[in-house]
């Protein structure tokens, strides 16, 4: 028997739903995937909300880790039994086994845990794009991270500063500096928006910083903007406070000709090769001890609404992952 999570509404974690159905052929290109893992979102807990808008009734995740059980017809990139996971759509990643694109399946190592890919590659993916595609990381750049100490963020940071970086990272509360500062942050700040970016010009002896990366939204906006130093780079990836307001072009030229960008991961794997591309560093750089996968916390599938509650209220401090 498969369970998976499926939902008919938006709404609070008890809207998902737990369903039990049958084992399914895959088609032209597909495999059935058997999995061990899941990987748990941001991106999950806004389509849950509605925030992000989805087609209902619908499935939901886009992370997970397991074993290929079985092939459909053209499918060459894998093998029965092969150790594999993805970090892409379609949604129906809160399953204990589904149908999934052979092309967008990434083969692990076997040093690499089927639950600690689950718990990076999602995550890493995101990272990589952010540090080396969005703005390219490079010694001696100054950055701003929002979330430090969150799971992205325990992603990011190390990175960041294995590419030379001088990090200033941004936590929600105290409780969490001292872990923003284990990730390898040179200094933690906790937001406030009227003195963030007084305090970031004060480290940076007036400089202020060179890219700053905004998980956070509409409550940040102004004070991350404030933080750039002229011709600097606001990469707005997130959304915890709600969506960031529109921006007037001429604001842009008024605060010193700032750059913004607002990427996605589906835009920046896109492409199979580009995806694998991708997913290979975050997986090398995991192999090289420079990124971790801090997991935190697992939870059984059947128990996916108290995972999404821990994440929405900020409980968590890394990773979440469910087993099925």
């Amino acid at each position: 028997m498969v369970t998976s999570i499926t939902l008919q509404a938006v709404g609070a974690p008890e809207v998902m739903q737990l369903q039990a159905g049958a084992v399914q052929a895959p088609g032209p290109g597909q495999v059935w995937l058997e999995q061990a893992a899941i990987g748990v979102n941001p991106l999950d807990i806004n389509q849950r909300k509605g925030a992000v808008p989805i087609a209902l009734p619908s499935a939901l995740g886009l992370e997970g880790a397991g074993t290929v059980r079985a092939l459909g017809a053209g499918v060459t990139e894998v093998a029965v039994g092969d150790r594999v996971a993805y970090a892409t759509g379609p949604l129906g990643g809160y399953a204990s086994a589904r149908l999934y694109p052979a092309e967008r399946l990434v083969r692990l190592p076997a040093a690499v845990s089927f639950e600690d890919a689950a718990a990076v590659l999602f995550k890493g993916i995101t990272a990589q794009y952010l540090l080396k595609a969005s703005y390219p990381v490079g010694p001696g750049t100054r950055v701003l991270i929002y979330g430090a100490a969150g799971a992205v963020g325990q992603i990011m940071v190390p990175w960041a500063r294995h590419l030379g970086a001088h990090v200033i990272g941004v936590v929600s509360r105290a409780q969490s500096v001292e872990r923003a500062k284990a990730a390898g942050c040179n200094a933690v700040l906790v937001f406030d928006a009227a003195t963030l970016a007084a305090q970031v010009s004060e480290l940076t002896q007036g400089h202020k910083v060179d890219v700053v990366y905004d998980s956070v939204g509409r409550v940040s906006w102004e004070a991350s903007l404030d933080s750039l130093r002229p011709r600097g780079t606001l990469v707005s990836f997130g959304a915890t406070s709600g969506a960031p307001p529109a921006v007037e072009v001429g604001t842009l030229n008024a605060k010193g000709s700032l750059f913004l960008t607002r990427p996605s991961l589906a835009a920046h794997t896109a492409s199979p090769q580009e995806y694998q591309q991708r997913a290979q560093d975050v997986l090398d750089s995991l192999a090289a001890g420079i990124i971790q996968p801090h997991i935190w916390q697992r939870y059984p599938l059947a128990d996916v609404a108290s995972a999404h509650a821990a994440i929405e209220q900020g409980r968590s401090q890394g990773a979440v992952v469910l087993i099925p």
